[in-house]
């Protein structure tokens, strides 16, 4: 399997998970206070969405990019 067959599936993977599900969340420590030897970390949840045209346009650019490449071997 050459690197473009592999490029478009994963592609077509991403693009699909995130229409699935919309986006994603991690966690963050951060610190809040430092004073002297005393350090107060907080965790932060973030989330990060992904639109909606994203992943139709990775699930087409994988398609378009898996066909050219069964055109070409």
């Amino acid at each position: 399997m050459n690197s473009i067959r592999l490029l478009a599936i994963a592609l077509l993977v991403g693009g699909t998970l995130g229409l699935v599900y919309g986006g994603f969340s991690y966690t963050k420590d951060t610190t809040a206070v430092k004073l002297g030897s005393l350090e107060l970390t907080v965790k932060e949840q973030k989330q990060v969405n992904i639109p909606l045209w994203a992943g139709i346009g990775a699930i087409v650019a994988g398609g378009l990019l898996l066909l050219t490449a069964s055109k070409r071997g």
